[in-house]
Formats: structure tokens, C-alpha cells, sequence
């Protein structure tokens, strides 16, 4: 397999209807918003769900989520102590790093630190950084969100006995609609480093294309959260012909109506670079 050579950056346009896309912990589980009024999906929801559908392309995974788990391992030390590879390399960071990098294709996509300490090393375990090429931006609305919010009761008790938890009130929050984008780019530099390829690019950008597959939950119906378009551009060499930052100011997102509801009441507008083509992926 190549170590990729050509410089990549991508932007992915996702649409969220009657959906929470990611509950914020410090404001009762609403829909993350910034101090505008634009909705927000942070960076780290949005790498867990490519993680998960890594996944379920048959990748291998180092950060699992307890509910996704495919290998048994309870911890990320239990992972990392249970590949020989990787525990065979003991202290030497670059042996250990490059072990990961090959094991995993989370590792050398985002990198990973790698700190774990036990009872029999006295906290003198092992502490290796690993820089992943993949970098993905938060995602933030086009426009300010508008956020429904619906009360709720638990009508069963928990436990035998217990009165009180019978007609237990509670909220449910949800972004009526919102058109969030996000951005990202794969750097050749650190690619070469982790050993990420040109197949583990083509991996990232179906994981991007199918992100919500196998994403539903209570609080994201299916079909709720859509991906409406990808934009991937793939330099001719490896720094790139342009700087991430033009490339991605590059694509411009309209609404046509004072009070969009669709991704159809928006105009997708891409400025020429030229020598630099971006392949499009319509998923409406």
C-alpha cells in the first residue's frame, strides 16, 4: 500500500431535521449552539461517529465506545496490552508508535496518546504521542438554529417499589432544521509518519459520505441527519497547490429563503481553483 502523496481537504455539508446532532452536557443535554445562535457539532462527536462507521467497514479501532465494542476489551490499556505487537515494543516509543499506527487506522488517521501506568510498573508505564494527518473541524449552522423543546414522563418505575420514579418528568430538545458544515484536510507530512495510505484516505472519505448509517438513537431518528454533499479536493502534490484556508473559503452555502427548511432551499456555490477540481458527492 502507498503512503499517500497528495495533499487532500474536504468539506461536508450536513442537514438536521427534528434531530438533537449533539446534546451539550453543561446546558441539560440541548442541542450545542454558539453564543450567536448557530447550531454546533463538536469535532470530537463528529471523529466518534467516523470511528464508528470505520467500523463498520471492517477497520480496526482503537477508541471503541462501550456500546460499540467489537473485540471484548474493557479499557484502552486492555486494547493496547492486548495486541503483541504493540506490547512487545514495551518503552521504546517509536517502535510502540509505529506498532499502533499499523494496528489501528484511528491511530494513524487522528493519532492518540498513549498514557497508561499500573500497579506492577508503579506509575512508570508507557507515554507515547502519536500526530494523526486527519484534521476535521467543528461543524456550524449557516444560519442561527431554532431549537424545540417538548416535556416528557417516565410512566414505568425503575425499581420494585419505588413511587417516586413513576411519572418522572424530564425535557427533549431538537434542531427543527439546521444546514451545518464542517471542514478538514489530510496532511502528507504526518501521513508518512503514521504509515496512513492512499486506501485509508479512500476509507475516510466513505466514512464521511455514510456518516449517519447506523447512527440512530432516540434523540436522531433515522433519517433525521443526512449528509447532502461532500466536497473532496486532492492536490497534485504534497503540500498542496493552495492553503487549506482558500481551498475551504473556496465553497459558499446560501440560503435562498428568508426561512429555509430544506437543503434544497440552498445554493451550493464552489469558486475555481484553478488545478484544483473538487470531486462532488450529491447525496440527496
Amino acid at each position: 500500500m502507498t503512503t499517500l502523496q497528495n495533499k487532500i481537504d474536504f468539506a461536508l455539508v450536513i442537514a438536521v431535521e427534528h434531530a438533537n446532532p449533539n446534546g451539550d452536557p453543561l446546558n441539560g443535554n440541548r442541542p450545542r449552539e454558539t453564543y450567536d445562535g448557530y447550531g454546533e457539532i463538536s469535532d470530537v462527536c463528529l471523529k466518534r461517529k467516523i470511528r464508528n462507521r470505520m467500523m463498520d467497514l471492517g477497520q480496526n479501532v482503537f477508541v471503541q465506545s462501550d456500546d460499540r465494542c467489537n473485540d471484548g476489551f474493557k479499557s484502552l490499556k486492555d486494547r493496547a496490552d492486548g495486541c503483541p505487537e504493540v506490547k512487545k515494543a514495551g518503552k521504546d516509543r517509536n517502535v510502540y508508535a509505529k506498532a499502533a499506527c499499523a494496528q489501528w487506522l484511528d491511530v494513524r488517521s487522528f493519532g492518540q496518546v498513549f498514557a497508561f501506568s499500573s500497579k506492577d510498573t508503579k506509575g512508570d508505564g508507557v507515554s507515547v504521542g502519536v500526530r494523526g494527518p486527519v484534521s476535521i473541524h467543528p461543524a456550524f449552522s449557516i444560519d442561527p438554529i431554532e431549537t424545540s423543546s417538548i416535556q416528557i414522563t417516565k410512566s414505568v418505575n425503575g425499581v420494585t417499589g419505588d413511587k417516586k420514579s413513576s411519572d418522572t418528568m424530564g425535557m427533549k430538545h431538537r434542531v427543527d432544521f439546521g444546514l451545518y458544515t464542517t471542514f478538514g484536510s489530510i496532511n502528507c507530512q504526518l501521513a508518512e509518519k503514521t504509515g496512513f495510505t492512499e486506501e485509508d484516505a479512500d476509507c475516510i472519505k466513505e466514512a464521511l459520505r455514510t456518516l449517519f448509517e447506523n447512527d440512530t438513537s432516540a434523540a436522531r431518528p433515522d433519517g433525521s441527519m443526512q449528509v447532502v454533499r461532500l466536497y473532496w479536493w486532492k492536490h497534485n502534490c504534497k503540500n498542496g497547490q493552495y492553503s487549506s484556508a482558500k481551498v475551504h473559503h473556496s465553497l459558499h452555502v446560501k440560503a435562498k429563503t428568508d426561512t429555509p427548511r430544506s437543503a434544497d432551499d440552498y445554493d451550493y456555490i464552489c469558486d475555481t481553483l484553478e488545478g484544483l477540481t473538487p470531486e462532488v458527492y450529491d447525496e440527496r
